[in-house]
Formats: structure tokens, C-alpha cells, sequence
């Protein structure tokens, strides 16, 4: 029985950033597809799940989250500026983007983009804010630059809202989070429990 997972995440998302490839190696080696869904955590989700922004937080928990970071970026060999200097970064029209290649190229290319986009806020250092940057993150990817006309679409703009009420719906709080069979998974810490529940025969 082929397994799918829903992903949702957000496009300025470190610990999505420190889950992105090695989440795809789980899709290739288990032959999951994926429903690649970025959604609106902070706009929307947050407020009505407790969550705070980064700034709003205390202050032991944003020193722990750095002490955590740095963790797995060693553990994982995957770079990361702690700091880095376009963060916070609204994520809104990367995620736009995302949804656009994947509805007109499919999951593959949207996680591939998506990977790009998160390496360039963690890895990179670039403004994801920028239309430039998005442009310039199409093109790397050899993706049509249609794609980023069509990110401002309303048609993608609903889809993302459909995403964000779906991830209500499915009680998603954080990002990432895997969703399969509608068992939460809830962070790149969690890819092992993902991996088991996708290796699973039916």
C-alpha cells in the first residue's frame, strides 16, 4: 500500500530547513508521495494554538531554541547561521511561490524549490522577501519564471488559505509537521517516527 504525507511547514522555518532533505530521502527510499502544504502558522495558526512568535517568547526559550539549533545543524552536518541576517522573514510569498510550481510542475519540483528557499534564509543568507530572490531561486532550479507570476494569483492565494484551514482542521500547531493517516507527527526531531510509520507493510 503506498503511503502519503501531508508536510506542512512554513518556508522560513529552521527546524524545516534542518528536516528538508533528509524528510525527501525518506519519501524516495519508503516510495511515499508527499502533499507538499506550506500554511500560514503565524497568522493563523498561532493565535489559535498558543503559539508565540519567536520575539514574544521568553527569554530561556529563545536561548535554548539557539543551543538547539546549532545542535542539529552539527549532528546533521547541515550549515546554519544562528542569526541569520534576513530573519525574521515574512514567508507568505515563498510559500505562495511553492504552491505555484507545485501546481504547475507537481511535488517533486515544489520540494525541491522549497528546499532551495529554506537554504536560502539558513544556508545562504538571502531575503526570501525579495521578488528578486524568489526569481533568482526559479531560475537555479531551472522552473519556469511563470511560476512567480502566477504565486500572485488568486487562485494560489486560496490554496493557500485551503492549506492553512486544513492544518486547523488536522489540529497541526507547529512546523514542520508530517501528517500521515492523521497521526501528527510534529518536527524534524520526529522524521524517525515518520520513517517507521512509512516502512510499515500493509
Amino acid at each position: 500500500m503506498s503511503h502519503s504525507v501531508d508536510y506542512y511547514f512554513v518556508p522560513q522555518s529552521p527546524w524545516a530547513y534542518l528536516g528538508h532533505q533528509r524528510f525527501q530521502n525518506i519519501l524516495k527510499n519508503t516510495g511515499a508521495s508527499v502533499r507538499v502544504m506550506p500554511f500560514d502558522l503565524g497568522g493563523k495558526v498561532f493565535p489559535i494554538s498558543g503559539g508565540l512568535p519567536l520575539g514574544q517568547r521568553a527569554p530561556q526559550r529563545q536561548a535554548y531554541r539557539l543551543t538547539e539549533l546549532e545542535r542539529f545543524s552539527k549532528w546533521l552536518g547541515a550549515p546554519l547561521h544562528l542569526k541569520p541576517t534576513y530573519f525574521p522573514v515574512n514567508g507568505d510569498d515563498a510559500a505562495k511561490l511553492i504552491i505555484a510550481v507545485d501546481m504547475a510542475v507537481g511535488a517533486e519540483a515544489a520540494m525541491n524549490i522549497s528546499g532551495a528557499i529554506l537554504s536560502a534564509v539558513w544556508s545562504e543568507q538571502r531575503n526570501i522577501a525579495d521578488e528578486k530572490t524568489l526569481a533568482e531561486l526559479l531560475n537555479e532550479q531551472s522552473l519556469p519564471f511563470a511560476c512567480l507570476e502566477q504565486s500572485y494569483s488568486q487562485t494560489v492565494h486560496e490554496r493557500y488559505e485551503s492549506y492553512t484551514q486544513t492544518a486547523i482542521e488536522a489540529g497541526v500547531f507547529g512546523a514542520p509537521s508530517y501528517v500521515l493517516a492523521g497521526e501528527i507527527f510534529w518536527g524534524q526531531d520526529r522524521l524517525d517516527f515518520v520513517e517507521r510509520a512509512l516502512s510499515v507493510k500493509f
